[in-house]
């Protein structure tokens, strides 16, 4: 026969057990697939575009769709950064990259390509999973 004292322990045990295993659990979903993490890039952006001739402006509110909260913190922390190069992206395209659906389509591609290129250049997490334009204004 189990002696009382012996019967806890191990009830205990198996509840501590049982405790560990869905704290790994939580923070394992909390890492990877725990729901994706909007970061908006504020204030809006503001470039000219387009080379020479009259000046063509294009104004863009951008977020960042990422898959865990260490790239959220890298993202925050490198917003400068991140903001620096959306300009340069931006302001090196040309008329017809800007204003045609495929072109549009293709800028989003290649603004998250380079955030990832920044964040990996400054050895940060990279699960960058989209880039997103919440508003997309040009002038011609």
């Amino acid at each position: 026969m189990i002696r009382p004292v012996t019967l806890v322990r191990l009830l205990l045990l198996l509840l501590l057990l049982a405790l560990a295993l869905l704290v790994q659990a939580k923070s394992e979903s909390g890492r990877k697939g725990g729901g994706a993490i909007y970061i908006p890039m504020q204030p809006a952006l503001v470039v000219n575009y387009g080379g020479e001739g009259r000046l063509k402006y294009l104004k863009t509110e951008l977020s960042v769709r990422v898959d865990d909260s260490h790239t959220a913190a890298a993202v925050r922390h490198h917003m400068p950064l991140l903001r620096n190069a959306m300009v340069m992206l931006f302001s090196r395209q040309s008329e017809d990259a800007i204003t045609t659906q495929k072109g549009i389509t293709l800028l989003r591609e290649m603004a998250k390509a380079e955030i990832i290129a920044q964040l990996e250049s400054e050895q940060a997490e990279a699960g960058v999973l989209e880039v997103y334009f919440n508003n997309l204004i040009v002038q011609k």
